[in-house]
């Protein structure tokens, strides 16, 4: 469907013998946040490598089904470099470059051969602007980002991202390593940022996919057991095990 930014069929991962992830089907719409729940080790973090391949990385992990971008498939023959540029990830850990603010975020359009001072400075101040951190950082650009605190430093990951123009942001729980006060900063700029991108967030606190996902899906030992809009998937679950889960029956 032409609203659908990413379509997952029939999806198996393998680590050698060992099957990861089981027949999974999932849809991301354009402009929506969907939550990703479930034990540890359930295959949640597993299956957002995937969708911008970052188990390529992997000798021995192998994939079988179809991972559509815009209904091309990820694993045919569109390039992994644009990819990884059309598919953002920001990590558990805040892990900002040991060089300045302004390098951080300037860093990927460097890489890919922006030279123009000015332009560079035009995206890094957007791109700061998005994710919430512009008015906190402008006059100490040229500071070591490692002098940011934790949750500053995750919303500079976050613009690092941004600053390569994405379509989608992958979040791999995001706020896991942040104190509730910059959770509480970094939830309220996701609901901003899905005004313009796809956001897919790996959690482990379901108060928190409920707060700002519109999706939520649950994982349980590799299989997808569940993918709904996310109050229904919190008050009337259709499987007993989801059912089971967000009670704290299990996990």
């Amino acid at each position: 469907m032409k609203d659908n930014k990413i379509e997952v069929s029939g999806l198996d991962l393998f680590y050698g013998d060992f099957q990861a992830l089981k027949n999974i089907n999932f849809i991301l719409a354009r402009r929506e946040v969907s939550a990703l729940i479930g034990p540890s080790g359930c295959g949640k973090s597993t299956f957002i490598r995937i969708l911008n391949r970052m188990n390529d990385l992997i000798p021995s992990c192998r994939v079988t089904g179809s991972v559509l971008l815009d209904g091309e498939d990820i694993y045919g023959g569109l390039d992994v470099t644009e990819l990884r540029t059309r598919v953002g990830m920001v990590f558990q850990k805040p892990n900002p470059f040991n060089m300045s603010i302004f390098d951080n975020v300037a860093y990927g359009k460097r890489m890919q051969g922006l030279r123009n001072r000015r332009k560079l400075e035009e995206v890094v101040e957007l791109s700061l602007t998005k994710a919430a951190l512009w008015e906190e950082v402008k006059d100490r650009q040229r500071r070591s980002a490692l002098s940011l605190s934790g949750g500053q430093q995750q919303r500079l990951c976050i613009a690092r991202s941004i600053a390569m123009e994405p379509e989608i942001i992958l979040m791999d729980e995001p706020t896991s390593a942040l104190d509730p006060i910059a959770t509480g900063k970094i939830e309220e700029l996701i609901g901003e940022l899905k005004k313009e991108y796809s956001i897919i967030i790996v959690t482990h606190a379901m108060h928190q996919a409920a707060r700002v996902s519109d999706r939520t899906a649950f994982f349980l030992l590799g299989e997808l057991i569940e993918h709904n809009d996310t109050k229904t998937l919190f008050t009337n679950p259709r499987d007993k095990r989801t059912e089971d889960y967000i009670s704290g029956r299990f996990g």
